[in-house]
């Protein structure tokens, strides 16, 4: 760990350099730290031994002051001001008047007493090795540069584990420091709300000292000063446990680089990295398998052995929350006679999870334990905690909070900062935030019995800033699909704008499993007309992304949306796009049913467009059936329909698809000649899409009339396409393609090449044609 630098706080500044007044002890162990000598090192130099120089920074030598005074300052190499100082002092005598006298009395332990503060540590800590070596490599030294105090504050979320993290190394470490253990519970969120007093805190460090009670100076400022004067000369580990904040701890942190510093605390303590350069040491939940370490050494290896399905589902329910994890683990220490998998039944209800994490006291209940941290809040942002409580996860962005709250961006994160500061939510991402599981609950269950109807106002808010964004990335990505949100967002709702096509394809990205989330949230929510609209707009971004098992899944919540709200044109429009995901999938069965019903539903409702694509996507299915010839029939009935409807992309669209079913009967002239009309009107209309497709077929009618370099153009273009608008699954296609080109030309390294890049896009799709690629790629290298 690189050497960090250390400002100092001024009044320990002041300490360090004795004012006039300090006695001989004081200055000595001033002079000595500032040499670097440990009380062995100045013996050897000064000739004097280490119980003299002992008793003389204690204020109890009997030796002749002034001649022991100049052995020392010539020991510790003191010049000008500093020698003549040291000199004063001693012919002075001041070690024994004043105040000073006092603390010098004090400084050394009475009747041997050295305070020992540590708390009841445990004796195995899970999971926290990492932690712990962290702090072995920063606090752990033996000696520090002069008056760089070190200070590691240790922050996380509440339940985490700080103090006893905290503790278990101060205990472990204790033998290293002699001067003994202070430590001290701020009470900065604690259940009574009242931060305890610096003041208070340091008197009690005084009487730790021993300095009587009518010796302690009456101001904080005094107070300070003797105390940082009592332990500058020891070896000492001082734990604040429980910090509201920088400016609660700033006046218990000693002036000396004999000491080290533990704080605690639910919030970040920046301050503190910035003026006092202290270690910043975040703690997030234990990792799985820590997690099941710990529930299993509370549980014991029998008992957790016999049921290891419900030891796992605690783990989850108590997601790796070591507060939670132990009080699980005590309520079934409570009744051994009890299957475990009674209380993991039981965490499993998130509407009783927070009852069941309760061990009967505060300190052992998660729902006192965050009620102590959310009570901090500002109004604001305790608001917002609440709403996004009910907002449908896993994230939020700052936009989407600013719309949920209905506040500007700005008011949003400067809310969300305050949360993450406090440790309730987390910036996992920048700009993205999220909430641990238990969080998530207890805000919820805040909202549910402080806001009422105001929550599900912000739910409609945040589902509506999604939808009208999400409509405005998908015009932008496939502009020739029918936009289905037609009202303008409700008041407070800012929904968020794209420069460009690959601006919006990124935020579609960056949302996708918040999208999703939002489907079935707004279905279970009872907002069908945003489950349904919502699952629409997304169906050209996970078609392109070849995430087919999310397109199925919110495909079938639109359309039990729709039939819940009896709205038959989004039954048919559900129905379409269901069927083509099946297809997409392989479900020839469920996607034909589809498709059918699809048809059945645009013709009750004369809906000219409607039908003529579906009559394209009963095509692509035929033709994956091998049914060409009815494949090639679909395709003429929508080139009619769309004549009719006078829609020349559409027509365009028609026409590469009927050349490609010319491709699959063999009737390879044809192909090209319909591919090349249809190429023609793609590139009129700027129709890359359409473009793309057309140059797949052409480079298969090409392959069949033996022109594979023609192919292999044509191919390589279209895949290029592809690419350039985020069509994954075809640019996997085409890529394949171009390996089938080059195969059938002779060319088996430059086949593999284009294989191994095909099979790369489906394999990171999980797509299963994945499988039948890696087996042609097999084969051609047992061939080779």
């Amino acid at each position: 760990m690189s050497a960090r630098g250390r400002t100092l706080d001024p009044d320990a500044q002041a300490d360090q350099g004795s004012p006039a007044g300090a006695s001989l002890a004081a200055l000595l162990r001033c002079r000595r730290h500032e040499a670097g000598l440990t009380q062995e090192e100045l013996a050897r130099k000064s000739g004097l031994s280490v119980r003299a120089i002992s008793d003389l920074e204690r204020g109890r030598s009997t030796r002749p002051y002034p001649r022991t005074a100049r052995m020392l300052a010539d020991a510790m190499g003191l010049a000008g001001a500093e020698r003549d100082e040291l000199l004063r002092a001693a012919r002075d005598g001041r070690d024994a008047a004043g105040p000073a006298a006092a603390s010098e009395q004090a400084s050394g332990p009475r009747n041997g007493t050295v305070p020992r503060q540590l708390p009841a540590g445990i004796a195995h800590i899970s999971g926290r090795e990492p932690e712990l070596a962290e702090l072995d490599e920063l606090l752990g030294q033996d000696e520090q540069p002069a008056g760089a105090v070190v200070i590691a504050a240790i922050s996380g979320m509440p339940g985490v584990g700080k103090t006893a993290l905290a503790v278990h190394w101060a205990r472990r470490a204790a033998s290293r420091f002699p001067g003994g253990q202070l430590h001290a519970n701020l009470r900065g969120f604690d259940a009574a709300g009242l931060p305890a007093e610096p003041g208070d805190i340091i008197r009690g460090f005084l009487e730790a000292l021993q300095v009587p009670a009518d010796q302690i100076p009456a101001g904080l400022d005094a107070q300070a000063a003797l105390y940082r004067t009592l332990v500058a000369s020891r070896r000492m580990i001082i734990v604040l446990d429980n910090a509201r904040d920088a400016a609660q701890v700033r006046p218990l942190l000693p002036g000396s680089a004999a000491c080290v510093v533990l704080v605690t605390s639910r919030r970040q303590l920046t301050g503190l990295a910035a003026a006092e350069s202290a270690y910043l040491l975040t703690l997030d939940p234990l990792a799985r398998s820590d997690a099941h370490e710990l529930l299993t050494s509370r549980l014991g290896a029998d008992r957790s052995a016999s049921e290891p399905d419900a030891v796992s589902g605690l783990v989850d329910s108590c997601a790796r929350l070591p507060l939670a994890l132990s009080i699980a683990a005590a309520r079934a220490a409570a009744r051994p006679g009890f299957p475990l998998r009674v209380l993991a039944r039981q965490l499993q209800d998130r509407q009783r999870r927070l009852n069941a994490l309760d061990a009967g006291e505060e300190a052992a209940s998660i729902r006192a334990v965050f009620s102590w941290s959310y009570d901090q809040l500002s109004a604001g942002a305790a608001r917002m905690f609440r709403l996004l409580g009910v907002h449908p996860g896993p994230d939020v962005s700052i936009p989407a909070a600013a719309s949920m709250a209905a506040v500007p961006p700005e008011e949003a994160s400067r809310l969300l900062s305050e949360l993450t500061q406090s440790h309730l939510m987390a910036e996992h991402f920048p700009g993205r935030f999220e909430f641990h599981d238990l969080l998530r609950a207890y805000a919820a269950e805040r909202a549910a019995t402080h806001d009422g109807e105001l929550s599900s106002a912000a739910l409609r808010r945040v589902l509506d800033h999604y939808l009208h964004t999400t409509q405005a990335a998908d015009q932008l990505i496939n502009p020739a699909r029918d936009a289905v949100v037609g009202d303008q967002p409700g008041p407070g709702v800012t929904p968020e704008q794209f420069q460009n096509e690959q601006v919006a394809q990124a935020w579609l990205q960056a949302e996708r499993q918040v999208l999703i989330a939002a489907v079935r949230h707004a279905a279970d929510a009872h907002f069908p007309q945003h489950a349904l609209q919502l699952a629409s707009t997304m169906v050209t971004f996970l078609d392109r992304q070849g995430q087919l098992h999310d397109y199925v899944t919110t495909q079938q919540i639109a359309l039990a949306a729709a039939q819940h709200l009896g709205d038959l044109t989004a039954q048919a429009r559900a129905h379409a796009d269901l069927g083509g995901a099946y297809g997409r999938l392989d479900q020839f069965a469920n996607a034909s049913r589809c498709l059918s019903q699809a048809l059945s539903q645009y013709s009750e409702l004369q809906d000219v467009r409607g039908q003529a694509r579906v009559h394209l996507s009963m095509s692509w299915l035929d033709n994956c059936h091998n049914r060409y010839g009815s494949g090639l029939a679909h395709c003429q009935d929508a080139l009619r329909l769309f004549t009719t409807s006078g829609e020349e992309l559409w027509q365009a669209r028609a026409l590469g698809q009927i050349g490609w079913c010319h491709v699959l009967l063999g009737q390879h002239d044809e192909a090209v000649s319909v591919c090349l009309q249809a190429l023609s009107m793609h590139r009129k209309l700027s129709d890359q899409l359409g473009e793309a497709a057309v140059l797949e077929s052409m480079g298969d009618a090409h392959i069949l009339q033996a022109e594979y370099r023609r192919a292999a153009t044509c191919f390589q273009h279209s895949a290029e396409l592809y690419e350039r608008l985020g069509e994954l699954y075809y640019q996997a296609e085409a890529t394949t393609r171009l390996g089938d080109a080059h195969q059938a030309s002779g060319n088996l390294p430059d086949a593999r090449r284009a294989w191994h890049a095909a099979l790369a896009i489906l394999d990171a799709q999980g797509h299963p044609s994945a499988r039948e690629l890696r087996s042609r790629l097999n084969n051609a290298d047992l061939g080779s």
